[in-house]
């Protein structure tokens, strides 16, 4: 017996259908902004395929920028109604900045319960209390150095002034991502609370500007640092831990935690008011703060965890390569983002870069 045409029609719109599902799940996808370099690959390598695995969502990453150039970008875009990449890996002072021309999207807590895994600082709010970021990783700038040219290891920030450091040191270039004023405040003048005040900041300048005779690089380029470091040409500064744990493995570079601690400073995950993969971008960071996750990252890309410590399942060990029990530097980002921090960038550059 002959089928008749419209059996037909829906036999052939049932298998159509069957056969469309697993493609449209395959066209869930994500971008997710990152910092570039050994950063970005090792999320690639080791973050993002099994994200994709588990959820379905194809994550495309983006190549951040270092510094506010991806927030200049962001602001730009967001104007547009477009948005560079869905979710993104933003420094704290980049968030401040952003919430000034309220950028970032508020996110629904109840949509991230894993949240609840983190410390509380890595939950970023608004004035209001809205939440416009949620710790993605955290990282320490420590004091660094070449064990062939050092080979004791240094025990105090203050060891940067020492006459014998002349013409030895590298550090980061800019007030708001080198934190040295927190360091000197910390180090000389009994901790940050120095620097609520003009008066404060000036004395801490001041003293910090001592140090500039043993500079022999104030650094934006982190590469050129680093390869100065490994070869000893410039053998101590300032720079990321983790980083310098993973050259450690194949150079004579040492990362120390000095006693008043190293600088605790961390990204966030935000999105802009332009997105419009809000679903998939809460699936994605409710993903990033769980406990399992946050221990990869420290396994696999170096980075402190933003879960609780006791949550991570990380031997002492393991815990001690990228993170410390000494009470960190936590950055004062209020100054750079406030009233005062066209101030602070006159005065960095007159005194201490110049």
């Amino acid at each position: 017996m002959k089928t008749k045409p419209f059996l037909w029609s829906i036999l052939i719109l049932c298998v159509a259908a069957l056969v469309s599902q697993p493609a449209l799940a395959a066209e869930k996808s994500l971008k997710v902004g990152v910092y570039g370099g050994y950063f970005k690959d090792s999320f690639d390598k080791h973050i993002f395929p099994d994200f994709t695995k588990e959820t379905g969502i194809k994550v495309e990453s983006v190549a951040e920028p270092t510094g506010e150039a991806w927030l200049v970008q962001l602001e730009q875009a967001a104007k547009a109604g477009v948005a560079p990449a869905d979710v993104n890996m933003m420094a704290q002072v980049a968030m401040l900045k952003g919430q000034k021309t309220k950028l970032w999207a508020p996110l629904d807590l109840a949509k991230i319960p894993n949240h609840k895994n983190l410390l509380p600082v890595f939950v970023h709010k608004y004035p209001d209390g809205k939440v416009d970021g949620i710790g993605a990783v955290s990282w320490y700038i420590t004091l660094v150095s070449n064990t062939k040219v050092f080979p004791a290891a240094p025990a105090s920030w203050g060891d940067m002034w020492s006459a014998d450091k002349k013409d030895k040191l590298g550090l980061l270039a800019l007030s708001s991502n080198s934190f040295l004023l927190e360091v000197t405040a910390t180090t000389f003048f009994g901790g940050t609370k120095v620097l609520d005040t003009k008066e404060g900041i000036q004395k801490v300048l001041d003293k910090l500007a001592a140090v500039k005779p043993n500079v022999k690089l104030w650094y934006r380029d982190e590469a050129q640092f680093e390869q100065a470091l490994k070869s000893g040409e410039i053998p101590m500064g300032q720079y990321y831990h983790d980083v310098a744990t993973l050259a450690s493995k194949e150079h004579p570079v040492r990362s120390t935690f000095p006693k008043e601690g190293g600088i605790l400073d961390s990204g966030s995950w935000a999105v802009t008011k332009a997105c419009k993969k809000v679903e998939e971008a809460h699936v994605f960071i409710n993903y990033m703060c769980r406990p399992d996750i946050q221990k990869k990252l420290s396994l696999k890309v170096g980075t402190s965890p933003t879960v609780k410590k006791e949550l991570t399942g990380l031997t002492a060990e393991d815990f001690a390569a990228v993170s410390s029990d000494i009470k960190p530097i936590i950055p004062r980002y209020d100054i750079y983002t406030g009233a005062m921090s066209d101030w602070i960038n006159q005065k960095w550059t007159e005194m201490i870069t110049k």
